[in-house]
């Protein structure tokens, strides 16, 4: 599957490039900026840091809202999607019809390893489909080529850029820095009664939009990686559900309030001198 049949497909029943920002979006293309910051759950005051916050709209799905963000170093668009890969996956294709080449998608994952404790910072160096959406766009047919199971990658350029000037700010911060081996699925209450197979296929942390991301801004033309805040540690019996401590939660917000937009903001920077 190519960007041109997306597009295409929608043509065909008279929809126009325009409508199709306006309605996965809520805004018009000429609004996003080159560089944006994708979330499922975070909006901006969570990373009050990277600048003052002008809210543009939300979509006609009203989980997904949109601003625009004037840092001290470049123009940012922020789009916050709600959870899930069918909806982040479909306002992240919408970005191939405006002038977005660089995307840092930031929010939560889940540890599976004990070495990577709440509030540490993640970056996935791949992600293992275990959604559905991303069988709508892997292949030109749905019966077929089926990629459940399988690895998909983030832009390798932004990837490395991303881990390097993570790890410079973690090691001046004291923070613990991960590359991730992450899957991603459909089901939070149904992931519990399959950790043991998950953690056989080698995975470390555990999500639920990378793998139809990374497959989609590949497709859309878009550069893009994840970098995460450790949100629960499931085989530490830290779960989303019980186990967290106020310790726990204190340095997550540390991490996330101060390094995150610091990151965003020098990738940003370094990317939008590259061609």
């Amino acid at each position: 599957m190519n960007f041109h049949q997306l597009i295409d497909g929608m043509k065909k029943y008279k929809s126009t490039e325009t409508d199709i920002c306006l309605h996965c979006l809520g805004v018009m293309p000429e609004q996003i900026n080159t560089n944006v910051v994708i979330a499922p759950w975070w909006e901006p005051k969570s990373l009050a840091l990277l600048g003052d916050a002008e809210y543009l709209s939300e979509s006609q799905f009203s989980a997904i809202k949109v601003w625009n963000i004037k840092s001290e170093i470049c123009d940012i668009t922020y789009i916050k999607t709600g959870i899930g890969a069918p909806v982040f996956m479909d306002a992240l294709l919408a970005l191939g019809v405006t002038k977005c080449k660089n995307v840092i998608f930031v929010g939560s994952v889940g540890s599976l390893d004990e070495d990577i404790g709440i509030g540490d910072i993640v970056i996935p160096q791949y992600s293992i489909c275990g959604d559905g959406a991303s069988r709508y766009i892997a292949s030109d047919t749905l019966r077929i080529n089926d990629v459940f199971g399988t690895k998909v990658e983030p832009d390798k350029k932004i990837f490395d850029v991303i881990c390097r000037i993570t790890e410079n700010l973690c090691n001046k911060n004291n923070v613990k820095f991960h590359i991730g081996r992450a899957i991603s699925i459909d089901s939070v209450f149904a992931q519990y009664a399959h950790i043991d197979e998950i953690l056989n296929m080698g995975c470390n942390v555990i999500e639920m939009e990378t793998a139809s991301a990374f497959r989609a801004a590949e497709i859309a033309n878009l550069r893009l990686a994840a970098v995460f805040s450790v949100s629960d540690n499931t085989v530490a019996n830290k779960s989303l559900i019980s186990g967290r401590t106020e310790s726990d939660m204190k340095y997550r917000r540390f991490v996330r309030n101060n390094l995150f937009p610091e990151i965003i903001t020098k990738v940003f920077s370094e990317m939008s001198t590259e061609k």
